[in-house]
């Protein structure tokens, strides 16, 4: 696995590699959105499940969402109360998401702003980017640096040094490579359904009011 530098790793995303960083839940294998397609290869994971676009905000994220102003309201005021955090709201996409995103093209989009301080530096210099865990799907996701390098060497990672400068200037300290980073508890995942939200996936958030709670 390439361990580079903050420039290093901004300039591998912008050239379509393939990046790993932690996050609050389990590392996240990404890529520009344009690339996406490198991450279903990757994992060989099959084109009937979309990816998540993580950014470091949700200002970075609403070009990629489509909405009524009334919508986007009730919208940001959700991400208010639970980003950053452990929550995937599946919203409508706008014309901007790349087709190699969502190759079946579903027409909504998983957005995430991960409550993970260097995850969301490295996002606000790279931008929004394509997300999923690190493993080959049908396998448990990948918890440490250690096993992500050695299973996937191709990979592109913030090194020690690139690390412990970031933790500097933001706070924290290096956690060892071969630590799990998060929590290993998926995010939760909840779709717009024109009214109300419906619970795909339940995980590390307790929505259940939400839910019960017609455009809440």
């Amino acid at each position: 696995m390439p361990h580079v530098s903050l420039p290093e790793m901004i300039a591998a995303v912008q050239a379509g590699e393939l990046i790993s960083f932690p996050t609050d839940t389990v590392p996240a294998l990404a890529a520009h959105p344009d690339a996406s397609d490198r991450i279903y290869t990757a994992k060989q994971r099959s084109p009937d499940k979309p990816l998540i676009l993580m950014g470091a905000s949700l200002e970075d994220l609403r070009p990629y969402i489509a909405g009524s102003e009334a919508e986007l309201a009730q919208w940001s005021a959700i991400a208010a109360r639970y980003w950053p955090g452990a929550l995937t709201l599946v919203l409508p996409a706008s014309d901007r998401l790349p087709p190699a995103m969502n190759p079946q093209n579903t027409g909504t989009l998983g957005l995430r702003v991960p409550d993970h301080a260097l995850a969301r530096h490295l996002l606000a210099h790279t931008r929004p980017l394509a997300t999923t865990s690190v493993n080959r799907s049908g396998q448990p996701p990948l918890t440490t640096m250690a096993a992500i390098a050695a299973s996937f060497p191709q990979v592109f990672t913030l090194s020690p040094a690139a690390q412990a400068e970031i933790y500097g200037a933001i706070g924290g300290v290096v956690p060892p490579q071969d630590r799990p980073q998060g929590s290993g508890l998926p995010s939760t995942v909840v779709r717009w359904q024109g009214e109300d939200w419906e619970v795909l996936r339940k995980g590390a958030i307790d929505l259940s009011p939400l839910a019960s709670q017609p455009g809440a």
